[in-house]
């Protein structure tokens, strides 16, 4: 996750799949300290399931048979119901993008409140001379 580094917001939807896909710590690392992982520290930490190309996945799919799980016909609800959380961010979409910004101007205006307390505090405040 680069958002950090390129000043970019993470959109509700988006951040529902990491937060509830990944431990904490590691939501944590990615979308607040922007940290980077390598392979390896991907699969450690459940970003991924597995590594390689297609083969590999292919394998993974037989070994999980996880082209018959469909077969009950429940998969679909069972996935609704998992990931309940991100489906109403997508469903709600004009509704959270309004949240999305009220919550962005408000963070800004308290920013720039800040900014002005600081530098009313600077000017106001006497300088020692040594």
């Amino acid at each position: 996750m680069n958002e950090l580094d390129l000043g970019i917001h993470l959109k509700p939807a988006m951040s529902s799949v990491f937060r509830q896909k990944l431990h904490p710590k590691t939501y944590t690392q990615m979308v607040l300290e922007a940290k980077r992982y390598t392979a390896k520290e991907a699969l450690q930490e459940g970003i991924v399931d597995r590594l390689g190309g297609l083969d590999e996945a292919l394998n993974f799919i037989e070994e999980r048979k996880l082209s018959e799980k469909s077969k009950t016909g429940v998969l679909g609800s069972l996935k609704a119901e998992m990931w309940r959380e991100t489906i109403a961010y997508i469903d709600d979409l004009e509704g959270e993008e309004k949240k999305f910004l009220e919550l962005n101007e408000s963070e800004d205006k308290r920013r720039q409140e800040g900014e002005a307390r600081v530098k009313k505090w600077e000017k106001n405040t006497t300088k020692a001379k040594l």
